[in-house]
């Protein structure tokens, strides 16, 4: 019998016992207790010295896109660690984008102020397509946004570390790629992965780079941004408008600064999850893979942190 373990604060582990033992039904299922024999771990965050007692440990599988919690631990040795990568979980991503983007473009949260005040007051809609849209991460959720945007109709830049090609996006990477898609975007997407080189990227010579009246979306992580700066943005007008779904404490304490400015929309959260359904046929093959002697599928680069 094959054992995997399973952590997370967020995810069903009901749902995801049902969805696995439909494509393992041999699979042993543990929320914890006796470590022998576990051979997979299935995880989001899981703390720190969780991984000790798991001696016969194989594979880890990260329960979302972003597996900063699992590199540079001190409780897991090199092992293949994968991430999901189902269609679900792009699709969520990319509405939650879309929307976000199309909510500024269209001037959603001027007529949302407007009506809790009582006020009818036209605004001429725009072209989409004079609406300049910078996505920052072109990894398997943020290029599957970025083509979804250009798909509506907005003039789209990305940037990724390395070269990309995206039919109907125009693909920057570098540092001088990184400071052009900041300086001509109306709204800038954040969905970089966190590593050393990413963490506070986005910080206050970052924002003055921007275009004064920018709008921000941050999908990604919320230590990406250096908050304190993104507060003096958003209270000078550096930067017009936020849509934050991560924050460095979460729940988002009740007396943070963001819960009182009227140009931030919050979300808890919940712009992608994983959708059990079809993310256990991959976890099930990576568990057979690698029991086989082989790699898993979606396997991370540990050393890049993505």
């Amino acid at each position: 019998m094959t054992a995997l373990v399973f952590y997370s604060n967020f995810d069903e582990p009901e749902a995801w016992e049902a969805a696995l033992k439909a494509q393992m039904p041999e699979l042993d299922f543990r929320r914890g207790g006796d470590p022998s024999g576990v051979v997979a771990a299935l995880v989001w965050a899981p703390p720190p010295g969780f991984f000790a007692p798991y001696k016969d440990l194989r594979l880890v599988v990260n329960l979302g896109a972003g597996v900063d919690s699992l590199v540079r631990r001190d409780d897991l040795p090199p092992l293949p660690i994968s991430r999901l990568n189902d269609a679900g979980m792009v699709q969520l991503m990319a509405s939650y984008v879309t929307h976000a983007v199309t909510h500024y473009a269209r001037d959603f949260h001027l007529m949302e102020r407007n009506r809790l005040k009582g006020v009818w007051e036209y605004i001429h809609p725009r072209a989409l397509s004079s609406h300049r849209v910078s996505v920052m991460g072109l990894g398997e959720l943020g290029g599957a946004a970025a083509s979804a945007l250009a798909g509506m109709g907005f003039t789209v830049t990305g940037w990724a570390r390395s070269a990309k090609s995206i039919a109907g996006v125009r693909c920057l990477s570098g540092a001088e790629g990184f400071r052009t898609a900041l300086g001509e975007a109306d709204t800038v997407v954040l969905m970089l992965p966190l590593t050393p080189q990413t963490t506070g990227v986005i910080d206050a010579a970052a924002f003055a780079a921007m275009k004064r009246g920018v709008n921000l979306v941050n999908v990604g992580r919320s230590r990406l941004v250096d908050e304190p700066a993104l507060i003096e943005a958003l209270r000078s007008g550096q930067v017009a408008e936020a849509t934050l779904d991560v924050f460095d404490e979460e729940p988002l304490p009740y007396a943070h600064p963001f819960w009182g400015m009227e140009n931030v929309r919050i979300t808890p959260h919940i712009a992608s999850i994983t959708v059990p359904e079809s993310a256990a046929v991959d976890v099930a093959e990576s568990i057979r893979r690698v029991l086989r002697g082989e790699p898993p599928l979606h396997q991370v680069d540990a050393t890049r942190g993505y």
